[in-house]
């Protein structure tokens, strides 16, 4: 699994040569920020979920800013963000709405038509407290736990193969 993951994940020459990342190059380059390690890996994918369900734009910057700041695995965090695309965006937000709605007590009964520019304008006041919370909320418990189940499948999955060469 670790070697599909390492296939899927950008190297270190495909961030810096991306566009939206060559501010930071000269932090890319230090080697610890692509190491495999069970740390930098659960922080990287953290940070990706948490950027991805949170905010709507320039996330694979933002992760890996965050990523640069925080010593996580960057191309991990870069590709944690694409949780959010165009298939899983809107049911993600509708999920998010009607969790933020039901925690704040707004009314889950705002429509909203998204073809319909003046719509979305007029509403923005009433579904904008309820998305951000409902994204927050998402946002928090998915970088939880997706830190603390990769930690502890680290740990049972070294555990093991320690195990196996150990002699009887």
């Amino acid at each position: 699994m670790i070697q599909r993951l390492r296939a899927l994940a950008p190297s270190r020459t495909q961030l810096e040569a991306n566009p939206w990342l060559r501010g930071l190059a000269p932090y890319l380059a230090d080697p610890k920020l692509c190491h495999w390690s069970r740390r930098g890996v659960a922080m990287g994918v953290a940070i990706g979920l948490f950027i991805g369900f949170l905010i709507p734009l320039a996330q694979i910057f933002l992760a890996a800013a965050a990523a640069v700041f925080l010593r996580a695995n960057v191309p991990v965090a870069a590709a944690g963000t694409l949780v959010t695309n165009p298939i899983t965006v809107a049911p993600i937000y509708y999920a998010a709405y009607h969790l933020g709605a039901w925690v704040t007590g707004a009314s889950a009964t705002a429509t909203v038509s998204l073809a319909d520019l003046a719509s979305i304008g007029a509403n923005i006041g009433t579904i904008g407290l309820p998305l951000f919370t409902g994204l927050a909320i998402t946002a928090s418990s998915a970088a939880i736990a997706s830190y603390l189940l990769i930690s502890q499948a680290w740990v049972w999955r070294v555990s093991a193969k320690r195990r196996e060469r150990k002699p009887i």
